[in-house]
C-alpha cells in the first residue's frame, strides 16, 4: 500500500498581526533568511486586518531595498473563517497579535482546528494557562503543536534556567535560582505599551486565574532538595551590584509549567518520528536539567530606576481594579508609567542603543546529600548569565524566527501536536546555539562557596 503523501501548503509561514508595534521587526528579522538556501523557510504570507498598514510595514521591514512579492492576506480574529481558511494554507502561524488575552483564542483555535502549528510572543499567563486546558487534546489529536512565550517572554528564561541548572554537576544541586533583569541603553528607552496594556489586563483579572488554577487538577510537582524559597521582595544584590524588585513574572509560571512537564516526563517529550540520534540526545538531556525553586527579579544599578519600577506597579496594582483606574492607565501609559511606557514606542536610534542582562544566581549544596540531613544552609553559589539585544523589538524577533526555522526543520523530533510551554518542546534541540549565532549569549560567569550563608 502506498505511503500517504505529506499535506502541501501554500506558505511555510503567516506572520499574523503583520502591522503591529512587533510584527513589523519580525518582518524584518524573516526577511534576512527566507532567501538562504539552506533555511526551510520558503514562502512566507503577512496576514492581518488592515492590508494597507501591513505592506507599509513590509516596504519597513525591506528598507533600504524595495520589497519582496510576499501575498498579503486579510484575516480578521473577529471573523474566524477568514483564519481557517488562511491557516489551512500555511504549516506554521507566528502570532503577534496583543494583548492575547482579547485576541489570541480565535487564532489558536483556527491553528488547532486547521492542524496547524501555532508559535506566540506571548507573556500573559491566564492566557498561556486556558489555551493548554481548552486546547491540549483537541491539539494532540489535530497534529497541531501550540506553543506560546516563544520570545523575550519566556525563552531566555526557559533556556536561561536549563543552562544554569546543567552547571551543578553531581552530586552537587540547586535548591534556588532567581533571574535578576538588567535593562541597559545608551539612552533613555521607552516601552511597547502593548506589555503595558497586557499587565493592566493581568491585574484586571487576577482573579480569573486564580479561579481557573482552583479548576484544574493539580499537576505534578518537581522534587527540589532543601526546605522552601521565600524570596525578598526588595534587596540589594551584591554579587551583581544591582538593587532588585521581585516580579509578578510570566517566566517564573513559564519554566514551572516546563518543570512540571518534565516531572510528568522524565525524558522529556517524544517527537512524532525522532530519529535515533534525537532519541539518544532527548534521553540524555533531560535528566541533567535540576529543577528548583524560580524566580525573578527587576534590577537597577540606582534605586531611582528601581523606584519608577515600584510606583508603576503600584499604580497599576491600585487602578487596575476598578474600569475607571483602568481607563486612565490605558489613557495615560506615559503618566503611570513615569514615562516608561509610550504609545509611540521606542525610536530606530533607541533600539538599537538597548540592551538586556538576565543574570542566573543559583543557590544549592555541592552534595545534595547535605539537603536530606535537613540542613537550612546551602554552601555554593553559582552565576550564569543570558545577554543581548533589546527585548522587545530585536531580541524577541531573533527568538521567534529561530523557533520557526527549528519547527520547519525539525517537525519531526517535536511532540505530534499539544498545548505546551517552549521549554519542554526545545530544551533538546538546537535553539540555544541558534540563539548564539544571532547575538543571545550564554554564559558561565562564576562558582563559589558559601560556607558561613543562612538559607534565604
Amino acid at each position: 500500500m502506498a505511503a500517504e503523501a505529506p499535506p502541501s501548503f501554500d506558505f511555510d509561514v503567516v506572520i499574523f498581526g503583520a502591522s503591529g508595534f512587533t510584527g513589523k521587526y519580525v518582518i524584518r528579522e524573516a526577511l534576512k533568511f527566507i532567501s538562504s538556501p539552506n533555511c526551510p523557510l520558503k514562502s512566507l504570507a503577512l496576514a492581518g486586518r488592515n492590508p494597507s498598514k501591513i505592506s507599509d510595514a513590509l516596504t519597513w521591514a525591506a528598507s533600504p531595498c524595495h520589497p519582496p512579492p510576499i501575498p498579503i492576506v486579510f484575516a480578521d480574529v473577529s471573523d474566524p473563517s477568514s483564519l481557517l481558511t488562511l491557516f489551512r494554507r500555511t504549516r506554521l502561524v507566528l502570532n503577534c497579535v496583543g494583548p492575547f488575552r482579547l485576541y489570541g483564542h480565535p487564532v489558536v483555535a483556527a491553528c488547532v482546528e486547521a492542524g496547524t502549528d501555532y508559535l506566540d510572543i506571548c507573556g500573559e499567563p491566564e492566557f498561556m494557562e486556558r489555551m493548554e486546558l481548552e486546547h491540549h487534546e483537541r491539539a494532540k489529536s489535530a497534529g497541531s503543536l501550540v506553543i506560546s512565550a516563544c520570545g523575550f517572554d519566556s525563552i531566555p528564561a526557559e533556556l536561561g534556567f536549563m543552562f544554569h541548572s546543567r552547571q551543578w554537576d553531581p552530586p552537587a544541586a540547586p535548591n534556588q535560582v532567581e533571574a535578576y533583569l538588567v535593562m541597559e541603553s545608551d539612552r533613555r528607552i521607552v516601552g511597547n505599551v502593548g506589555t503595558y496594556e497586557s499587565a493592566v489586563l493581568g491585574v484586571a483579572n487576577t482573579s480569573t486565574l486564580q479561579n481557573l488554577r482552583r479548576s484544574r487538577p493539580r499537576r505534578s510537582r518537581p522534587q527540589i532538595p532543601g526546605p522552601d524559597f521565600r524570596p525578598k521582595l526588595i534587596e540589594q544584590q551584591k554579587s551583581l551590584g544591582v538593587w532588585s524588585l521581585k516580579l509578578p513574572s510570566a517566566d517564573a509560571t513559564v519554566v514551572r509549567r516546563t518543570l512540571s512537564s518534565l516531572t510528568e516526563n522524565p525524558q522529556g517529550l517524544q517527537g512524532m518520528a525522532e530519529t535515533e540520534e534525537f532519541t539518544e540526545k532527548r534521553r540524555g538531556f533531560w535528566p541533567t536539567v535540576k529543577p528548583a525553586h524560580f524566580g525573578v527579579k527587576i534590577g537597577s544599578k540606582s534605586l531611582w530606576g528601581l523606584l519608577r519600577v515600584m510606583l508603576t506597579g503600584i499604580f497599576i496594582g491600585l487602578l487596575g481594579v476598578s474600569v475607571f483606574g483602568r481607563n486612565l492607565l490605558l489613557n495615560f501609559p506615559g503618566i503611570f508609567s513615569l514615562g516608561m511606557f509610550s504609545k509611540r514606542g521606542p525610536s530606530e536610534e533607541e533600539v538599537r542603543g538597548a540592551s538586556f542582562k538576565m543574570w542566573f544566581v543559583g543557590l544549592g549544596y555541592n552534595d545534595v546529600s547535605r539537603a536530606a540531613e535537613g540542613s537550612v544552609r546551602c554552601d555554593t553559589e553559582i552565576i550564569t548569565r543570558v545577554s543581548g539585544p533589546e527585548v522587545g523589538y530585536v531580541a524577541t524577533p531573533i527568538i521567534l524566527i529561530q523557533g520557526a526555522i527549528i519547527i520547519l526543520s525539525q517537525r519531526h523530533n517535536l511532540p505530534d501536536g499539544g498545548v505546551y510551554p517552549p521549554g519542554i518542546v526545545f530544551g533538546t534541540t538546537d535553539l540555544q546555539e541558534r540563539l548564539q549565532a544571532n547575538g543571545i549569549c550564554f554564559d558561565f560567569v562564576s562558582k563559589r562557596p558559601l560556607r558561613l550563608l543562612p538559607f534565604r
